[in-house]
């Protein structure tokens, strides 16, 4: 490591802790260092240097790859553990690869390593992941790794995203793709179809479907061309949502068939449940099978092996089926039980908000005008800047007639 290299040269250079510290820097800070418990910044690594009378290069070559590789094997097992507790897992990472900061050398065990150091420092809410992630990302951009210098620049996309700054993550993402495609001569199929699914997804959230559309479905064909099927789920759930919030039936069900299949196929939980909400979305707003539909609803909610993310989603469509059904008590219950995942697509968000709407009815029905008033106007300023849906149309529907 660094401090051991520095104390080993400054022990063969004879000379002592204060001798080597000078005026620059102390006595306290310098054991610190070459003990590998405080990271010398460039300034304070230069004179150190300058001190041993050896290049500062000499101090940066001090970790080896050997030792870099050591360190990454150990920092992916923690970052991919999904086992692991979220705050102690990023912790332990900062902890790991911090000493190495501003002194690591060039090759991908060090690019990869500040890239996960990035990723940590941004979820402990560290100032500094920004710089330390460029830094990562001109790295790769170095070693001509696509791969990497494109899951970055979502990286930094996501940020607007989860602030839900669509059109702000959009003009990023649209900068960043002709940064990667004018750097990279080839990109490999997997990272192609990484950028091509994010970009559609940011265009249907600031409205643009047409772009969206043309993208995703350009998108499939190359999955289906290179048989390569990475993305293709995600990609099949994109479609059969703007299948059914364009109301686009034909398209809807022949990508839920799709989906349907993958999951089987692929065994793939997420996939099958997805496709069994909307196929509950559609008993109820379609098929006017309520009954049935609290059935499927009940049975899905009783089963320990449903996904916990889905709970509120399928909880939502029994306390609308409830409320058609006229049992407004019941679907006032269910519906104030119902919370909002994390989740920050408009898709998404314009299909759940609607479970405020639905409260306002309950309430209307029930005699509470005021708590009927509260629920809407909520309803309303949480569609207020979504894209139009049919979720969104309701509610505006909903909100005129209550206004009146």
């Amino acid at each position: 490591m660094l401090g051991e290299h520095i104390k080993k040269l400054r022990k063969q250079k004879k000379l002592t802790l204060e001798a080597l510290a000078g005026k620059e820097l102390s006595k306290g800070m310098l054991s610190l260092i070459e003990n590998n418990k405080a990271n010398p910044s460039m300034e304070s690594l230069s004179y150190i240097a300058k001190r041993l009378d050896v290049d500062v290069t000499d101090l940066l070559d001090a970790v080896s790859s050997e030792e870099l590789r050591g360190i990454l094997e150990k920092a992916e097992k923690i970052y991919n553990d999904p086992d692991q507790k979220k705050a102690d897992k990023y912790i332990q990472l900062i902890g790991l690869i911090e000493p190495l900061w501003e002194v690591i050398p060039q090759g991908y065990e060090a690019a990869r390593l500040l890239e996960i150091y990035s990723y940590s420092l941004w979820k402990e809410e560290k100032e500094n992941w920004l710089e330390v992630s460029e830094y990562a990302a001109k790295m790769f951009d170095q070693l001509n790794i696509s791969t990497n210098r494109a899951s970055i620049a979502i990286f930094w996309v996501n940020q607007k995203f989860l602030e839900h700054k669509y059109d702000e993550a959009l003009t990023i993402f649209l900068q960043e793709r002709k940064t990667i495609e004018t750097t990279f001569a080839y990109i490999d199929p997997l990272t192609r179809l990484d950028l091509d699914y994010h970009e559609a997804i940011l265009h249907f959230a600031v409205g643009s479907s047409q772009s969206a559309i043309r993208i995703m479905e350009n998108a499939i064909l190359f999955s289906k061309e290179k048989k390569v099927f990475y993305r293709i789920d995600d990609l099949y759930r994109l479609a059969a949502c703007e299948g059914m919030l364009s109301k686009d039936e034909k398209k809807k069900n022949f990508y839920l068939e799709k989906l349907k299949q993958y999951g089987e196929f692929a065994d793939n939980k997420f996939s099958l449940y997805f496709y069994k909400l909307f196929h509950i979305m559609a008993l109820i707003s379609e098929e006017k099978e309520y009954e049935k539909a609290l059935e499927e609803v009940d049975q899905l909610l009783s089963d320990s092996d449903t996904l916990e993310f889905y709970d509120s989603w399928f909880t939502l469509e029994k306390g609308k089926a409830c409320y058609y059904l006229g049992r407004y008590e019941e679907a006032l219950f269910l519906l104030n039980k119902v919370v909002i995942p994390d989740v920050h697509h408009p898709f998404d968000l314009s299909i759940l908000y609607v479970v405020d709407t639905f409260i306002a009815l309950c309430h209307r029905k029930l005699g509470d005008k005021q708590a009927a008033s509260q629920s809407i106007e909520q309803a309303y300023a949480n569609y207020n800047s979504l894209p139009s849906t049919p979720f969104k149309e309701f509610t505006m529907e909903v909100y005129g007639e209550m206004k009146k």
